[in-house]
């Protein structure tokens, strides 16, 4: 994996184990534009973990073309992030595990209404693995000072 910009690999891992904002991921679409949304992640061995229902455009885009696109960045000052372009892998047997695990991370480990409604609409849930080509970071920390 190629890495830029003025975090190491260790600030990176770092960033992306305690960063708990939606990632925003973009696919292919057919027309070739890009679609982009979020998605809740997990970062764990080198890779992205995300869910998502086996009917949802980006698990159909990514079956189609598994090259993507990512951003993890806050949108209040000051901005930093991570940025970058990976290959998706589908994984149908695993993801009622990786929801239940994104919603601890999300939401937390009690259950709530909006978990028992999250874990009753999934069917067959479908993770998604981002193993990151390239990775980019940027910090406007010390510029925004002041």
């Amino acid at each position: 994996m190629k890495i830029k910009g003025p975090w190491s690999e260790a600030e990176i891992d770092g960033y992306l184990k305690t960063t708990v904002i939606p990632m925003r991921l973009s696919a292919l679409g057919s027309s070739g534009w890009p679609v982009v949304l979020s998605l809740w992640f997990r970062w764990r061995d080198g890779a992205l973990w995300c869910a998502s229902n086996p009917r949802s455009r980006i698990v159909q885009l990514l079956e189609q073309d598994n090259r993507c696109g990512f951003e993890i960045a806050g949108d209040a000052p000051p901005y930093r992030g991570i940025r970058g372009q990976g290959k998706a892998m589908l994984d149908r047997e695993h993801g009622m595990a990786e929801l239940k695990a994104l919603i601890e991370r999300y939401i937390g480990p009690e259950e709530t209404s909006f978990s028992r409604w999250l874990i009753e609409r999934s069917n067959g849930e479908v993770v998604i693995r981002i193993d990151p080509i390239r990775m980019m970071s940027w910090d406007y920390t010390g510029r925004m000072k002041g």
